[in-house]
This record gives C-alpha cells, structure tokens and sequence, in this order.
C-alpha cells in the first residue's frame, strides 16, 4: 500500500522530526553534533530556510522551519543524505540511519507556533537529560 501524501502547509512552517532507526542514537559526540549544524546551515542557506526552532537530541531531531527556495521534502532529503553519508563514513557503517521518512506537521496560526517551539524546546527536560532548557547545549533556546 503506498504511504499517504505528505501534507503541504499553507504558511509554508512545519515542525519537523527525525527519529533514528530503530531508536538508535544517531549523536555520539560533539562532533557529530556541530556536523549536523553545519549541513542545517548550509542548506539554511542555499536553499533559503527559515529557521525558527532546534533540538538535537540522542536519537532524533526536531527542527521548526519554513520552507524555502524547494519544497521541503527535497530540502531534507539534502541535509538526511549529507549527514548520513559523514555518519556512515565516520562509523564505518552503511545503510540506513533514519527511521522511514522525517515527520512532519504543518503550522497553520501563531498560537500553535508558539507551542511548538516551546514544545521543542523543553524536550530535553522532559527526557530528564536537563532541569532548564537553556542547560542544554543543543538547541536554539539559548538564541532566544
């Protein structure tokens, strides 16, 4: 059975996750991180994203972003086969590292916006991997 068509928002924000597979964690250190920001950034930037909200956890990514210059599955096709091909070249792995595609909801009002990034931004304390937001490193709250 083909799987259901991605929904298209109308304001063009979707709160994107990405879980890996299995649960794995898709994270093992700092480098892996900072990797990950630096593809975000570049495709930030060529293909002209907006970006509202991050939070890289262990094993999955949440990101609140507004589509650019590309729909946004092209768009995180981009990032997942960059950051996949580091991983598996650095872990000396191949294959999957993602579980099935990115999930993704569409962002309709404000209200709901301002729920999402806080949401977002409070994963790591409901994971009990922080007591504040602004303790973990590797997220946007710090930027706000």
């Amino acid at each position: 059975m083909p799987r259901e068509a991605r929904k298209k928002s109308k304001t063009g924000i979707y709160h994107i996750i990405w879980r890996g597979a299995n649960r794995q964690e898709i994270f093992h250190d700092n480098e892996d991180w900072t990797k990950f920001l630096e593809i975000l950034k570049k495709y930030k930037k060529n293909c002209e994203l907006i970006i509202y909200a991050w939070c890289l956890m262990s094993n999955h990514v949440h990101l609140l972003i507004k589509e650019g210059n590309e729909n946004i599955s092209a768009t995180m096709k981009r990032i997942g086969v960059s950051y996949v091909g580091y991983y598996n070249w650095k872990y000396r792995t191949t294959g999957h590292l993602f579980q099935d595609r990115f999930k993704s909801e569409g962002i309709e009002n404000r209200k709901y916006f301002l729920t999402v990034v806080r949401y977002i931004h409070q994963n790591p304390v409901k994971a009990g991997m922080v007591n504040q937001p602004a303790e973990w490193r590797w997220s946007s709250y710090r930027g706000y």
